[in-house]
């Protein structure tokens, strides 16, 4: 689906235009266009290919999507992948895909999977006409600066998630409770390392030695989306680390509680166990026992049994096994 189809010429907008039209704007020497897509058809991006020259590698990646963050150079364009995140009111969360075509005088968006679009960064870029005017890569950095500011509140949030899961765990809750809900933590934070990892990996290209014609003379802005990208990942490892010292914690609490009840368990059969003992050797019936001809014989043993109890009872005690 077609959401903006604009033409820009020197950092200012020109208008609306048709997507039949394009081909003359990108006839101009200091104009570009700016087409948005969401959930493309093949047939869309077939003419949208034709329309801008697209490599055909590019839009079959476009198409089948799934693929992983990357930044690819075809010629004078480039293609970018990135993955979108964003919290849903469930608490699940959404896993979506822009991806960038970028030549010297157009740059095509089609998103899939995210219902949240890029008006603001349309917005942004055209309170700013003199950065605008560096064309289609300022547009570029613009895009993928926001893809990067939408990870910060969803590690906030994953991080508030922790933060709870952390409280409860030397509560008297459900142990496997907390270990699903750290699970829970751990898989979020996997899928926003998946869509930062990469990214940082291939962003590098854009400043410093040979970076892509597009981006010229843009090295600190897309520096500084490389910078924004160290942090996230750096946060992403130190609270991925954080949430296997949690599971380990509460593993560790599971195992030291079967031990309290084994100890208990180990307790009571000794103290049965004493009296039962006692009471076998006299169910053994032999004819030659003294003790069952003597009047005191049975009070005797049942005091012995008491007693040797209550001695055991008082050490179990004693050791904390009671």
């Amino acid at each position: 689906m077609l959401v903006n189809c604009v033409a820009y010429e020197a950092g200012r907008k020109l208008g609306d235009i048709d997507k039949r039209e394009i081909s003359d704007y990108l006839a101009r020497p200091d104009c570009f266009v700016w087409v948005a897509l969401k959930d493309p058809t093949a047939e869309e991006l077939d003419q949208m290919r034709e329309e801008f020259g697209l490599h055909e590698l590019a839009v079959e990646d476009a198409h089948h999507g799934h693929q992983r963050p990357k930044i690819e150079e075809y010629g004078d364009s480039m293609f970018v992948v990135m993955n979108t995140l964003e919290l849903l009111p469930t608490d699940e969360l959404n896993t979506g895909e822009i991806n960038v075509f970028v030549g010297r005088n157009y740059i095509l968006t089609s998103r899939q999977g995210t219902e949240r679009g890029f008006q603001d960064v349309r917005q942004r870029c055209e309170r700013e006409p003199d950065l605008l005017g560096h064309g289609s890569g300022y547009v570029l950095y613009a895009l993928m600066d926001a893809v990067v500011d939408r990870y910060f509140p969803v590690i906030e949030a994953i991080e508030t998630q922790f933060e709870t899961a952390e409280d409860q765990l030397f509560s008297s809750g459900s142990s496997r409770a907390n270990i699903e809900a750290l699970y829970y933590v751990k898989q979020k934070l996997a899928a926003l390392r998946h869509a930062t990892g990469p990214l940082h990996e291939t962003s590098g290209k854009l400043f410093g030695g040979r970076v892509p014609q597009v981006c010229t003379g843009l090295g600190d802005y897309f520096r500084d989306i490389y910078d924004h990208l160290t942090r996230l990942n750096q946060a992403i490892d130190s609270l991925r680390d954080m949430v296997n010292t949690a599971i380990q914690v509460n593993v560790a609490m599971i195992t030291f509680s079967e031990t309290e009840v084994t100890k208990r368990l180990a307790a009571w059969a000794a103290l049965i166990a004493v009296p039962t003992f006692i009471a076998s050797v006299y169910g053994m019936n032999f004819k030659n026992m003294p003790e069952l001809t003597w009047d005191f014989g049975y009070p005797a043993v049942l005091a012995v049994m008491v007693a040797l109890d209550l001695y055991f009872w008082r050490r179990f005690k004693k050791a904390g096994w009671l």
